[in-house]
């Protein structure tokens, strides 16, 4: 009686993955660095430029002086690879969000049961909301060191893309643990 009872491990798994995800997926979406650009041309050597999907800022890193909002001079938020981005990044979290409701009301919450069915759908939805966001993080790195970018810069990968990416890659593994109901509904029929 008790084993009915209880809400399978491959279910918790894929909540608690998706959770993590969607922090981390959000923070890399708002985030103003999934670029740097350092050692400029005619600029000081502690001087970096980040480049979000949504801002600019730059900081003096002895003093720490940062200032957002500074203007795109070089078309970077021109780009398709920013501007597919800015539109998947929060069509992916939306997605999220909505995949969590489901799960949540799937995987059990006030019933005795968990309901397989629908633990399935929000394991499909999670898992495409993953695939959104890791499209446009994999685009915006490869096209990396082809982004337009301030005059004999270093170019990196910013905290915001890696985090993106990890969000991404956990949204997926969660999305796939829920989907893994769908077996209970076939032996249900």
């Amino acid at each position: 009686y008790l084993s009915s009872m209880r809400t399978p491990t491959a279910m918790i798994v894929g909540m608690v993955l998706c959770h993590c995800g969607i922090l981390l997926t959000f923070t890399g979406t708002v985030a103003p660095s999934w670029r740097q650009v350092s050692h400029m041309s005619n600029q000081p050597i502690d001087f970096v430029l980040e480049q979000g999907i949504w801002d600019i800022c730059t900081e003096q890193q002895s003093t720490h002086d940062r200032l957002c909002g500074q203007a795109d001079e070089l078309a970077y938020f021109e780009q398709v690879p920013v501007r597919v981005a800015q539109g998947m990044m929060p069509t992916s979290l939306a997605l999220t969000l909505l995949g969590l409701v489901v799960a949540a009301l799937g995987v059990r919450c006030w019933q005795k049961e968990p309901r397989h069915l629908l633990a399935g759908v929000a394991g499909l939805m999670l898992l495409l909301s993953g695939l959104l966001s890791l499209v446009p993080a994999s685009w915006y790195t490869h096209e990396l060191w082809t982004l337009p970018a301030p005059a004999g810069g270093t170019l990196v990968a910013g905290y915001g893309l890696v985090l993106s990416y990890l969000g991404s890659c956990l949204e997926i593994l969660g999305g796939l643990a829920l989907a893994l109901s769908f077996h209970h509904c076939c032996k249900e029929c």
